[in-house]
């Protein structure tokens, strides 16, 4: 999803941005990452770039979601062009830590 919704908009992104939001939440959520982490990774795909992130020794806290992360933003980043691309994975991310918030919530709640 991210190689075809990174690049072009239209329904490749649409896709990304709903299913695979939902998809990559919930296998964070699973994991135990909380949403801040992602949020911060954001930041810094948009500050250095998806491919000078996802060389980054410790993407996330725990090293189980920096394995799963790290092909993410492989992926993203052989496609993403420059500034443009970069922003629109760090936004991916942003909803994917957004959506993790959201099922903390929504679990606290129905305790």
């Amino acid at each position: 999803m991210l190689r075809f919704g990174i690049p072009a908009e239209g329904p490749h992104r649409t896709a990304l941005f709903g299913d695979g939001a939902i998809g990559a939440a919930v296998v964070l959520d699973r994991l135990g990452v909380l949403p801040r982490s992602v949020a911060f990774l954001a930041e810094v795909v948009r500050s250095g770039g998806v491919r000078y992130a996802a060389q980054l020794p410790e993407l996330l806290p725990d090293p189980a979601a920096t394995d799963i992360v790290r092909p993410w933003l492989e992926a993203a980043g052989t496609v993403a062009r420059p500034v443009v691309g970069d922003e629109t994975t760090a936004r991916w991310l942003e909803s994917v830590a957004e959506l993790i918030g959201l099922r903390r919530t929504s679990r606290a709640r129905g305790r």
